[in-house]
């Protein structure tokens, strides 16, 4: 049995060796992506939360329609109302308006409405009367 230090300075040697074609497996699974190609068969090589097939730093999503829009975190931009503002206005056109047909006008999933009439109702700006939502 070899001793520990000769196995040690074995892999050592062995990822000194393997060390250039590891880097350039990677360039080149780089530029394949850049270039629109396929992920590899096996063992892609790639950095951990990318997705195959799409250049680094895309955030596009896809819609319904098949076009692709960027997706928008955190606040509007500076004029634009917020998703309670909107909910808000929805509430006081339609009174005893319910969350899916909120979800369904604003064209957003229901879960995320639930969390933002709980914000309007904690702020006293809407009330739930039954299974829909009142202005105050």
């Amino acid at each position: 049995m070899p001793s520990p230090t000769s196995f040690k300075a074995q892999v050592a040697a062995r990822i000194r060796e393997l060390r250039p074609a590891h880097e350039e497996y990677l360039a080149l699974v780089e530029l394949q992506d850049k270039l629109g190609g396929s992920a590899p068969a096996s063992g892609n090589g790639r950095r951990r939360g990318r997705r195959p097939g799409r250049p680094a730093g895309s955030k596009s999503t896809a819609t319904r329609a098949g076009t692709t829009t960027r997706r928008r975190r955190g606040r509007p931009p500076k004029g634009e109302k917020t998703r309670a503002d909107e909910t808000l206005d929805l509430i006081k056109a339609n009174p005893g308006i319910t969350v899916g047909d909120i979800a369904k006008r604003m064209n957003i999933r229901q879960n995320y409405l639930y969390r933002v009439t709980g914000q309007l109702q904690k702020s006293g700006s809407v009330r739930r009367r039954g299974s829909g939502f009142h202005a105050t």
